[in-house]
Formats: structure tokens, sequence, C-alpha cells
């Protein structure tokens, strides 16, 4: 089973990577961009064949050490 954890800056943190691509994307003539936010996303094969016992998994991982909770907050997606 394939779990997909989407990892983003929570809002009001600031996001360098981010600004830095809103920027580039302005000098390349790229026009009514507004805020751009930058963040990962990490793709997990589990051995889990039960979908809501892999989401819970792949959400520990996530609490655990994928993501900063601090400053970061997460989404998991599961699919067959």
């Amino acid at each position: 089973m394939k779990a997909r954890v989407t990892v983003m800056p929570k809002s009001g943190v600031l996001d360098p990577q981010g600004k830095a691509i809103g920027r580039a994307l302005s000098s390349l003539g790229f026009a009514g961009v507004g805020e751009v936010r930058a963040g990962k996303v990490i793709e997990l094969e589990l051995a889990e064949t039960d979908p809501e016992r892999a989401k819970a998994a792949a959400e520990e991982m996530a609490r655990r050490l994928l993501a900063n909770p601090v400053i970061e907050s997460f989404r998991v997606e599961i699919a067959g």
C-alpha cells in the first residue's frame, strides 16, 4: 500500500524557499502569482494492507520524523 505524506510550513511561519520561488517566477514574467509556499512530498511503500492502519502508521511516521510539528503541518493520503 502506498502512502503520500505532504509536509508544508504552517501558516505564519516564514518560508524563504517559497519567497525565492515567488521572486523567480515574477522575474521570469509570470504575473499574478500571489504567495508561494514550498513544502515536500514523501512517498512510502508500506507492507500494511489495511488502509486505516496504513494511514495511522504513516501519520505516526510524520509526527515522529517526517514533519517538525512546531513549524510544519502534514497531510497523509493512502492509495491501494
